[in-house]
């Protein structure tokens, strides 16, 4: 783990993907290696600001996935972009190795610098209290996999049948979905509100807590979590205020920790808008039975299909939508495809783990391609 942290430490090749032909609003890094195989990522964006925001870290001795899914703005997706690895690379160091207790720490790091940027900004940004961010992270060090999760991102894992249906897959989900849609998650959170009979309301074809959020964990949502910020009069100015006596959501992530076996093929990362549209073992079996370049452009594409043929529209006319507009069809979609190679008794030769140094970070914003330097920057941090 120690080889793997100070592997951080070297200049990382930036790896930039391209948009995707015939639509202006996707982008895709089709191929390329890490240390235990291939990752592929794509992203298409819907909103008028893309607030979905992804990256993937490789060295030779470990490999980081984080995707998040930003609301209210991108102002949360975009710090804990920038933020959350920085945490994670910095407690692992401290600590001798990545664990659970880490994950933790980085986690809560990110949400409490994230309230002194609120802070600061209220002033000439109030609304920036009500902006919050999903979080999903996955981490393979040698042959363990943690995935960690705030929100309604989902981890899936496509991993070979046993017996009679060896040339099979199946999914197994790693993640669990934070949201009030989910009954289990819905008792969850009314049992820690029992003096607040409308902590969970259904309104607008959705349960949300306080009428307000789907989620019940997040980074950010200040103004869920922090009762001085609704009696705040430049808050009270820009919205309508929610009276706390409590915390209504909280950054707290659940954790999986997995030793890799050999019949583990791949892992899907992806934000709500693809599992808005495929459910785990559609997308599971579009990555087994095809081809692994450009495979997490082909698992937009089929949700983006699924779109089109509920609209009773041809895929064609959906990619010719404007961002913004678009919004109004699907949600911003982001998919990392994980293969798992080594973990299924591949050979990895030198050159293999040479080339898995490095990081890929999808663009700010599709539609200027604009990636705003993140990834470079948090680089100079590590270093």
């Amino acid at each position: 783990m120690m080889m793997m942290l100070r592997s951080l430490s070297r200049p990382l090749e930036r790896c930039l993907g391209v948009r995707a032909g015939g639509d202006a609003l996707m982008w895709h890094a089709d191929l390329k290696p890490h240390a235990s195989g291939d990752f592929s990522i794509a992203v298409v964006q819907a909103n008028n600001c893309l607030e979905d925001q992804s990256q993937v870290f490789t060295s030779p001795f470990a490999t980081y996935v984080g995707v998040y899914d930003g609301h209210g703005g991108p102002e949360a997706s975009r710090f804990v972009n920038k933020h959350l690895f920085l945490f994670l690379h910095k407690f692992a160091t401290e600590q001798g190795g990545l664990s659970a207790d880490v994950i933790k720490k980085a986690f809560n790091a990110t949400e409490e610098e994230f309230l002194r940027l609120v802070k600061r900004s209220l002033s000439v940004r109030p609304q920036i209290a009500s902006v919050g961010s999903c979080c999903l992270v996955g981490a393979i060090s040698i042959d363990v996999l943690y995935v960690a999760n705030l929100g309604d991102s989902r981890a899936v894992l496509g991993r070979k049948a046993s017996g009679d249906k060896e040339n099979t897959v199946v999914a197994e989900r790693l993640s669990t979905d934070h949201n009030v849609g989910v009954e289990e998650v819905r008792k969850e959170v009314e049992e820690l509100h029992p003096d607040d009979s409308h902590i969970v309301v259904y309104t607008r074809g959705v349960w949300r807590i306080k009428g307000i959020i789907q989620v019940s964990r997040s980074i950010g949502d200040v103004y869920l979590k922090k009762p001085e910020f609704y009696r705040d009069p430049i808050f009270q100015q820009f919205g309508n205020p929610v009276p706390l006596k409590r915390p209504v959501i909280t950054a707290e992530p659940s954790i999986l920790i997995r030793k890799l076996k050999p019949q583990d093929q791949f892992l899907i990362f992806a934000l709500d808008g693809l599992w808005e549209q495929l459910s785990d073992e559609a997308a599971v079996n579009i990555v087994f039975k095809n081809p692994r370049a450009g495979i997490a452009r082909r698992l937009v594409r089929a949700a983006l299909q699924e779109v089109a043929k509920k609209r009773e529209m041809r895929y064609s006319d959906i990619k010719k939508i404007k961002k913004g507009i678009r919004r109004h069809f699907h949600d911003d979609i982001t998919v990392i495809v994980i293969y798992l190679d080594k973990h299924r008794g591949f050979f990895c030769n030198k050159r293999t783990k040479q080339n898995a140094m490095g990081c890929t970070v999808a663009p700010v914003d599709i539609y200027s391609f604009n990636a705003d330097g993140g990834d470079e920057d948090l680089l100079q941090k590590i270093t």
